[in-house]
């Protein structure tokens, strides 16, 4: 079997049709998901980007112990393991964290393709004036399913695992017109920065949220659109009954959700907003990290299974990212290596659940500390954020001892709008033992253990 496995960044799962918002026009992805298997249940575990991408690769928690930095040399990749299997294993990106600046995510992989473009400066500069050729010259994601769609065509005769990652429709939200305006028709081509704090305190209108949320619903057609011309050339080379096909992103984005317009919480030192501080003369190293807590909107992510011989259906049961390495070494028979902390998700087709606990989080940090969880940008902690913790029916927010606790009955309460934290004390302190006992389990550091052991 062959194994293609497609990663965007910040696509919410309750903005494709798949999982019931009907606004968004993805035929692609429907009729995909049409005969494939939707996962109901799945989480990001290192949050964001270059974190998630860590576990990706990797098959660990490694929120516990690597901050947002490049792949320590230990560390054990899935491309590394197919790639000694005999494997054809290629890497085609735009996402651009994943190997400028050795970061490492390409290791193992025997080709690495870059498509520039995403990186802010000259990168981004040379394909804002490829868009008067086309679209696919002056977009990153058509150019990267492109030459995924091409290097199948090189590589199809053998077995082969292909990583797609393709970083839209993460901001800037600035797609061609004609996406946004089936859902915007009197769009005039704004494109909309969002805040990275509380939208209403730094005068974000509804107009504001209006526009992006369009723009962004008309990013994930450009990447629908796209897909469909990769699984239309993996039809042509009869690769269909051979080739386990994975559709999945990282994390969402909040648009308006709790307040907030953005996926962390930024300020300058005198509570300047985003842009003001820079308009000021601040520096990026003055720039501060403040408590950024982890709803659903941010964690609950699409994850999309086509497998040969299996039937589309709807498939529940708690995962999260890091089981997706397992899951590929299962699929193709190769086999596990003992650094792997998470689970295959192929028992959960057979209704044999693999987690009882799932935990999201950014990489732990200290107050003091200069974290990089968003850009590669140094910005100062100074509110340590919480991780998410959920059993399926509880979702716990808890970051260490002393601070705000926030839970919620997500059965019920998916958007966690009501604080039941003071109504189920029992229920708060259920959650935290078992959250303790998981981070022992999986061998979190001590320094960060000790500051999560009480409430």
């Amino acid at each position: 079997m062959n194994v293609i496995l497609v990663v965007t960044d910040t696509l919410r799962r309750d903005y494709l049709p798949c999982y019931g918002n009907s606004a968004v026009r993805t035929p692609n992805l429907d009729r995909f998901a049409e005969t494939a298997l939707v996962f109901e249940d799945c989480y990001a575990a290192s949050f964001p980007t270059v974190p998630a991408r860590a576990d990706l690769m990797t098959g660990r928690y490694t929120f516990t112990y690597l901050p947002w930095a490049p792949l320590p040399q230990d560390e054990v990749t899935v491309a590394g393991l197919l790639s000694a299997a005999g494997y054809s294993t290629a890497m085609i990106a735009d996402t651009p964290f994943l190997a400028r600046r050795g970061y490492g995510q390409d290791r193992g992989f025997q080709e690495f393709i870059y498509v520039r473009g995403q990186l802010e400066g000259t990168e981004r500069a040379y394909r804002q004036r490829q868009r008067q050729v086309s679209e696919i010259e002056g977009y990153c994601a058509p150019k990267t399913f492109v030459e995924a769609a091409d290097w199948l065509e090189r590589h199809h005769e053998n077995p082969f695992f292909l990583y797609i990652d393709t970083w839209d429709p993460h901001e800037p939200w600035d797609p061609p017109a004609y996406y946004v305006k089936p859902r915007l028709p009197g769009y005039a081509g704004e494109v909309i920065s969002p805040s990275y704090w509380e939208y209403r305190d730094d005068g974000v209108t509804e107009r504001d949220l209006e526009i992006a949320r369009a723009c962004y619903m008309g990013e994930i057609a450009m990447v629908d659109h796209w897909f469909g011309y990769l699984m239309e050339r993996v039809r042509v080379l009869n690769l269909l009954d051979e080739t386990a096909i994975i559709f999945v992103s990282d994390h969402g984005f909040y648009f308006g959700e709790h307040g907030l317009f953005g996926k962390r919480r930024f300020r300058w030192p005198d509570g300047s907003g985003f842009e003001e501080g820079f308009a000021k003369g601040m520096t990026v190293h003055q720039r501060q990290v403040h408590r950024s807590p982890l709803h659903n909107e941010l964690i609950q992510v699409p994850l999309l299974m086509k497998l040969p011989g299996e039937t589309g259906r709807r498939v529940s049961g708690l995962l999260s990212l890091p089981d997706l390495m397992p899951t590929v070494l299962d699929l193709l028979e190769a086999p596990m290596h003992e650094r792997t902390q998470a689970e295959s998700a192929l028992p959960l087709l057979n209704n044999v659940p693999i987690h009882d606990l799932i935990v999201t989080s950014a990489p732990f940090e200290e107050v003091g500390e200069l974290s990089k969880t968003v850009d590669g940008q140094n910005r100062v902690v100074v509110e340590v954020s919480p991780s998410s913790i959920t059993d399926g029916e509880w979702d716990l927010l808890y970051a260490v001892e002393g601070q705000k606790i926030e839970l919620y009955r997500s059965l019920e309460d998916i958007g966690h709008q009501r604080d039941l934290s003071d109504t189920y004390p029992d229920v708060v302190k259920a959650l935290h033992r078992r959250y303790v006992e998981w981070l022992t389990a999986n061998d979190a550091p001590h320094q960060y253990l000790k500051a999560r052991m009480r409430i």
